[in-house]
């Protein structure tokens, strides 16, 4: 099997990025130390909730720790990340996070998976686009 990535920026349906963070939220489960998530079923409100927090918290964290994040030349950004996960640990029944060290961990598996699921997914969508053409 042959990947092709595409470096064109295509949004895909929010539909189809809720389906991938909460199948890289409960995969990455099973990989980090420390997170616990009941099923499939509170990984998707995992991924709701997360969704939730990126428009509304995560850019007021950002903001308020923009020197901070400018002088680490971002990578003050994956503890913001890991603060929101842990906010949202607080909020969502079956989802325990132990530390932020774990969560730290959890944001950068999660990351990982969903950027390769979404890129699997781009791959599959423009095969089926060449063939249908």
């Amino acid at each position: 099997m042959k990947f092709r990535f595409n470096l064109t920026i295509a949004e895909p349906p929010f539909h189809i990025r809720l389906a991938v963070s909460t199948l890289s939220f409960f995969l990455a489960s099973y990989i980090t130390p420390g997170v616990e998530l009941r099923d499939i079923l509170a990984a998707f409100i995992v991924a709701l909730v997360l969704s939730i927090f990126n428009v509304t918290i995560k850019p007021l964290l950002i903001l308020l720790t923009l020197p901070v994040t400018l002088l680490t030349f971002g990578i003050f950004l994956f503890a913001i990340n890991a603060i929101v996960i842990l906010i949202a640990a607080e909020f969502v029944s079956g989802f325990e996070v132990s530390s932020f060290w774990s969560a730290l961990l959890y944001s950068l598996f999660v990351s990982l998976i969903s950027g390769f699921l979404h890129a699997l997914a781009q791959n599959l969508s423009q095969r089926n686009n060449s063939q249908d053409h």
